[in-house]
């Protein structure tokens, strides 16, 4: 198994939150292979048991021997009220909780006990360029994502045939067998338009059109992939500048492999230089920089600024009111002034922030904007690092 860098804690209960395939499991059941009792909610017969009478846990814990020191309850959101017994037991001070899910909707909904403060949280995520090291390949990464299953299958066709599953995986178990819609074949149609959207400002009057659905219907869609934690709603930059910026998000995908697979299109080539090469590459480099943010455990906001003019800057990097880095993301090997137009415009209304071109290059250089500031340009993985240094 390839090393995570997320840092959990051993002597504290705490919830990991993560997207189906993410290796939740698997990375539990290494860090704590001794003195562990794991609960699986995905066992039906289990679900069903604590469903019926949730107190059976408190007759379950009890008759664990003095040597276990953490439970693990995977897939917790399955059966919510068993936060009632694990909030006891946290009192007790004997065991420590590992409570794992891949949607916090119905806890949200249910209005959960979700153990006031007493559980740390956590979120995994699928590989980071930085995880996979020395193999990682980029156009296999663009092409069919960084879930560790799809990372680790022998060849392209098992990668596919693994994607497609998980997508209708997606629909049959984290959607519809949760209960989170009404009807299946609207959100269907939905998420393939929203793979279709993956990169874009979302216009929600133009999906549902698309879809056959109300406004308010779409908005509650994208809530459920922001929940289940397979969509990321990149907010507009909301702070002053001189100009007239947008305000809806755009839209992006937790995984690149999954948007393909969504769409429906895991059987085509991905071309090199083509507009999908462009966004999906756009989409890698922004998650990377929020992935290793987060597992550094720092705070902080994320959102895109784009003029109605047509201007844009793809990831906007703040700590509160601060902005920290401005962030114009290029899939092409070479950088020429004209790509860095928009960025040189809107930078200036920011001369504190660090201005960055990351690219598909191997270069470093930088573009003087004449006001004593410079934009770095950037080989995409050490503008990464770069940005996270800032920090």
């Amino acid at each position: 198994m390839l090393g995570r860098t997320i840092n959990l804690v051993k002597n504290h209960s705490f919830f990991l939150f993560g997207a189906r395939g993410t290796g939740k499991t698997s990375l539990l059941k290494e860090l704590f292979p001794k003195n562990s009792h794991f609960i699986d909610l995905l066992n039906l017969e289990t679900e069903a048991r604590y469903q019926l009478d949730p107190e059976s846990l408190s007759r379950d814990l009890a008759e664990l021997g003095p040597s276990v020191k953490h439970v693990v309850i995977d897939e917790i959101q399955k059966v919510p009220k068993l936060l009632d017994v694990v909030h006891r037991k946290i009192e007790e001070h004997r065991l420590h909780f590992i409570l794992t899910g891949s949607s916090a909707r119905k806890l949200k909904r249910g209005a959960a006990n979700l153990l006031a403060g007493r559980a740390f949280v956590f979120h995994l995520f699928p590989f980071t360029a930085q995880e996979i090291g020395e193999e990682f390949d980029l156009h296999g990464a663009l092409t069919f994502g960084t879930l560790p299953l799809a990372s680790t299958l022998n060849d392209d066709r098992e990668r596919r045939l693994f994607l497609k599953a998980y997508a209708n995986t997606y629909l049959k178990e984290e959607v519809w067998g949760e209960q989170l819609i009404r009807k299946i074949e609207p959100f269907r149609k939905f998420l393939q338009v929203a793979a279709q959207s993956h990169g874009q400002i979302v216009n929600y009057s133009t999906i549902a059109q698309d879809v056959g659905v109300d406004d308010v219907t779409v908005k509650n869609y994208f809530s459920i992939l922001e929940d289940t934690l397979v969509g990321i709603l990149l907010p507009a930059y909301s702070g002053s500048a001189r100009k007239q910026l947008r305000t809806s998000p755009k839209f992006y995908l937790f995984d690149n492999g999954v948007k393909r697979a969504l769409e429906g299109i895991t059987d085509l080539p991905l071309q090199v230089g083509s507009s999908e090469y462009g966004i999906l590459f756009e989409q890698f480099v922004i998650v990377e920089i929020m992935r290793r943010f987060a597992y550094r455990e720092i705070d902080l906001s994320y959102s895109y600024l784009g003029t109605y003019g047509g201007a844009e800057i793809d990831l906007v990097v703040s700590i509160g009111k601060r902005v920290l880095a401005l962030i114009e993301i290029k899939s092409g090997k070479s950088i020429s002034p004209r790509h860095l137009q928009h960025l040189s415009d809107l930078a200036k209304s920011f001369p504190k922030a660090a201005a960055f071109c990351l690219y598909n290059g191997e270069i470093s250089s930088a573009h003087d904007l004449g006001d004593g500031t410079k934009i770095r340009i950037l080989p995409w993985l050490t503008g990464v690092e770069e940005v996270v240094k800032l920090v």
